[in-house]
């Protein structure tokens, strides 16, 4: 569609061309008005009586000249957005306290988006038209011109009808676009309206014929106005004031949501955050716009996922780096990332992401090569803690060595010291030194611990490492440690390992070691341990069960309700609960895990039957029948009468049931839910990189001019990935790729010279680059003007066909690339209003002002024609209310959206928008060479 509006807009001109020899009605003045020396180019002499052959020799010639001038007014004006986009994306830190969570510091940018896009941004897409308008003005001795002013128009009415008309049917097919902030494309709209209206009015109503100095000032003052219009459009300042069911006032006097409007604001997607980022929970606007950016891009993760779900965490991420900043960088960043495929510049994302990634990847190289150089040999304990039944007998605690230089023999003391277990009575001390040879990589020390029949609480005791020494080669042992003023071996903390004899007299106490635990929400599944103590005698079996918190069963967690068996002398257990991934960038979902009392399966030194025996013992004290005693004497003959009466002694009752399993302390585990760090890291690193100050930035003058002497592949994004969803090797330029960096090398290389963007933020490349834009712009401007001098072209036409359709070639590329990749119309849309309407304010207000305030100060007046420019101002105005209208047509349910929609539709639209500027193109025209009367 691209394609066919570029042959529209071609066969379009060459008709105006044609127009242009059957308005010979008009005074024979007009044919050589434009044939006078430029501001830069002088005529080109002879420039009367000429042949046919020569004009269209010379025609043809500055037609490809300023195709040329346009082509490095794109190069220089990308360099000039891109000192804009690093002006704009400044950012300030911003600490949120949230009540119950750590106050979270977050990087917001200085500038409100909408205030960017309409004046520097504005300014940077239409910067050639604004200075045409003002540089003809001074050209022309502060007299009025016909290219500037045309060429505004010209520009305005191919934005709004012939880019709109593209972007409605480049949609994917069954998909539409919406305008997500209908408010403030309703400001932009009505602005970009109202700018030619009072253009209108102020060329043929207020003074006809005259533009007076308030005429002037007061069109650039609508500048500032439609900015701090659109901005208030933009936080809802009206609405906020208005709505007293959805906000109060706070004691300060600022705007606070309601509990219901934050709740509703929460179901939509906020979080939390955004609502304490002021005093008393009110809604920080800065971080609304953060906390909504990375919404879009943990959403935009999850899409790509589910489209490849076995692609690898680091594809995962270039790949998700290069959608986020395609879909979410400004409007103005696709221009210019258009602008350097176009020139064989390459695609700076794919580029300036592989850099990023080296850069880490050299520093994980150089992390590695750093630990090689390290040579210490490291004794360590393997593990540092040990937890034995007391029936154990022996066992070995394990010493490891790891690193250092070859050929090194190294020895360490050993030593048990007493913790609560007694040496001697609980275990057997050792002491003594182990040696470990070049080949040795573990040692051990054998420690026997202390069985006996008496019941006693878990005890601990300690073996210790120390006194590290070295044998070298030679046979001399070293202490300390180092050789040449490096170590070259070092005893690794902790150098003790604990020793816990759990006594295995007794059933046990079961529980959680801790009541509350953490886990990251991409685990998969929690391992939750419990820990028998005090004993480990028996079968026992502990019933569990999950009980919701915040987080939800299946929502967050699984749900499961079971037992745990614990054998005889298991000591450890495991609880695994599986944990959804809902990816969230910040959560604190909790639930419960809850144990029952537990049941004794194998009950020791048959506890149950003593017990039994004494109840019995008990009823035939009470009278019992002859019979149950007879039965009790068989039943029990292998027990005698006075090992029933010991039984009953308060001890061994108490003993009895001191050995029954219970419950620990903690009994009841608390599982908090968090986010995943990596998940987190990946999406903070994704917004790093989305500043496009990164993207776009330029550092030193060596890497503009390494930039501009390299080719690179200009393919589409379609062309960059595999339909499978993998990543494609990197492709080589193509023919059509160095043909255009042949051709635009002067261009790069002169722009080159422009300072880096790192130099004083930004605005030293801002300012030696609008320089640049202003001296290409008056040479255009005598080009063009001469040129409608061979070919018969009046300014007039000529500025609102070639000028305006060259001035607005890269803004179709980053708006049909917008409307793909966006998912709403803002930016297609939106930009295309804002900037007509500034185009008039800054182009003709600034132009015109100078003129009247010079014209005052010589005591005469400045005067404009308003035939021509006055007859296409009015046509333009009625068709962008047709234009307006149908968009706002467009949202009902029948479509549903400004772009995109049923093929049917879509196609009509786009049609009726191409009508629109054909008619526009044919009318000004026809009353230029007065063909059709005009005002």
């Amino acid at each position: 569609m691209t394609r066919l509006g570029c042959w529209l807009a071609v066969a379009a001109l060459v008709a105006l061309a044609g127009l242009a020899q059957a308005g010979s009605n008009c005074s024979a003045a007009d044919a050589t008005r434009n044939c006078i020396d430029g501001l830069v180019v002088p005529i080109w002499r002879p420039f009367l009586d000429l042949t046919t052959g020569d004009r269209i020799f010379r025609g043809v010639l500055y037609f490809f000249i300023i195709a040329y001038m346009f082509l490095g007014i794109s190069i220089v004006a990308d360099r000039f957005m891109s000192s804009i986009e690093v002006i704009t994306s400044m950012e300030r830190t911003i600490v949120v306290k949230r009540p119950g969570l750590d106050p979270m510091a977050v990087q917001v940018r200085i500038w409100n988006d909408t205030v960017s896009n309409l004046t520097l941004m504005a300014l940077g897409s239409s910067a050639p038209e604004i200075l045409l308008s003002i540089i003809e003005v001074v050209a022309r001795g502060f007299e009025a011109g016909d290219l500037g002013p045309n060429t505004i128009v010209g520009s305005a009415a191919f934005n709004l009808f012939m880019i709109i008309a593209i972007c409605v049917v480049v949609i994917p097919k069954g998909e539409i676009r919406r305008q997500k902030h209908l408010d403030v494309f309703c400001v932009t709209a009505t602005w970009s309206v109202f700018a030619y209206v009072w253009l209108y009015m102020i060329l043929a109503f207020f003074s006809p014929g005259e533009i007076e100095i308030w005429e002037g000032v007061l069109t650039f003052i609508f500048f500032p106005l439609t900015v701090f219009t659109a901005y208030m459009a933009d936080i809802k300042l009206i609405q906020n004031r208005f709505l007293p069911h959805r906000y109060r006032r706070g004691s300060h006097g600022q705007m606070i949501a309601t509990e219901a409007e934050e709740m509703k604001m929460l179901e939509n997607g906020l979080p939390q955050a955004c609502f304490y980022a002021g005093e008393e929970g009110s809604v920080d606007p800065a971080i609304k716009a953060f906390e909504e950016h990375r919404q879009e891009f943990i959403e935009m993760m999850r899409e790509i996922r589910k489209q490849n779900p076995h692609i690898t965490p680091n594809e995962l991420q270039k790949q998700a780096e290069y959608e986020m900043i395609s879909r979410l960088v400004p409007f103005l960043y696709r221009s210019f990332n258009a602008t350097r495929r176009l020139i064989g510049g390459g695609d700076i994302v794919k580029k300036r992401i592989d850099k990023e990634h080296n850069k880490a990847l050299d520093a994980l190289v150089q992390a590695q090569e750093k630990q090689l150089r390290d040579n210490t040999c490291r004794i360590f304990l393997d593990p540092a803690h040990y937890t034995v039944l007391e029936s154990v007998g022996t066992f070995d605690v394990q010493v490891g060595r790891d690193g250092g230089p070859d050929g090194l023999t190294v020895m360490v003391d050993y030593f048990t010291e007493d913790g609560t277990a007694n040496a001697g009575s609980d275990y057997i001390p050792v002491k003594g030194t182990l040696t470990f040879y070049p080949e040795d990589k573990h040692q051990k020390v054998s420690i026997e611990v202390v069985d006996d029949d008496v019941f006693e609480e878990d005890e601990h005791f300690y073996l210790r490492l120390s006194n590290l020494r070295v044998r070298t080669k030679d046979g001399i042992i070293i202490d300390p440690t180092r050789i040449g003023g490096l170590p070259v071996a070092q005893l690794e903390m902790p150098n003790t390992a604990t020793i816990m004899i759990l006594d295995d007299d007794h059933a046990g106490v079961f529980g959680f070691e801790h009541d509350h635990f953490q886990v990251v929400e991409n685990c998969g599944h929690l391992s939750l341990q419990m820990k028998r103590h005090s004993g480990a005698r028996g079968k026992v079996v502990i019933p569990f069960r999950t009980i919701e918190g915040t987080a939800t069963v299946d929502k967050h967690f699984e749900q499961k309700e079971g037992e745990i068996v614990f054998e005889d002398n298991q000591t450890e257990a495991t609880i695994e609960i599986g944990i959804i991934d809902t990816e969230q960038y910040e959560r604190s979902d909790y639930f419960y895990i809850e144990l029952s009392p537990p049941i004794w399966a194998k009950k020791m030194n048959d506890l149950s039957r003593i017990q039994e025996r004494f109840q019995r013992r008990m009823e035939r004290k009470r009278g019992s029948s002859v019979a149950s005693d007879a039965k009790d004497t068989n039943t029990d003959a292998s027990i005698g009468d006075d090992d029933v009466v010991s039984a009953l002694t308060p001890s061994q009752m108490e003993v009895a049931e001191m050995g029954k399993p219970r419950l620990g302390e903690f009994t009841k585990c608390q599982i908090t839910i968090r986010e995943s760090k990596e998940f987190q890291g990946i999406v903070d690193r994704m917004i790093k990189n989305a500043n496009t100050r990164i993207m776009l930035g330029t550092h030193s003058w060596r890497e503009q001019f390494m930039e501009a002497l390299v080719v690179s592949a200009g393919d589409d994004d379609e062309d960059d990935e595999a339909e499978d969803g993998e990543e494609k090797e990197a492709d080589e330029p193509g023919c059509m790729d160095y043909f255009m960096h042949i051709l635009t090398v002067p261009w790069k290389l002169t722009f080159a010279t422009i300072p880096p963007t790192d130099y004083l933020g930004g605005w030293a490349t801002f300012v030696v680059a609008i320089f640049m834009i202003g001296v290409l712009t008056a040479v255009v401007g005598d080009l063009a003007s001469q040129f409608g001098c061979w070919v018969g072209l009046k300014d007039a036409v000529t500025a609102i066909s070639f000028v305006a359709l060259g001035t607005s070639v890269p803004d179709t590329f980053a708006s049909k690339v917008s409307a793909v990749q966006d998912k709403y119309a803002d930016n297609a849309v939106g930009n295309v209003t804002g900037s007509n309407a500034v185009n008039v304010f800054l182009g003709i207000g600034i132009a015109w002002s100078m003129a009247a305030i010079y014209h005052w100060n010589q005591g005469t007046r400045f005067l404009v024609d308003p035939g021509n420019l006055g007859f296409s101002v009015c046509i333009f105005c009625i068709e962008a209310l047709l234009c307006i209208a149908v968009l706002v047509l467009r949202r009902s349910k029948s479509v549903g959206g400004e772009l995109g929609g049923p093929t049917a539709l879509r196609w009509l639209t786009s049609m009726f928008f191409c009508f629109l500027w054909l008619m526009y193109l044919l009318l000004s025209a026809l009353e230029a060479y007065c063909i059709i009367p005009g005002f």
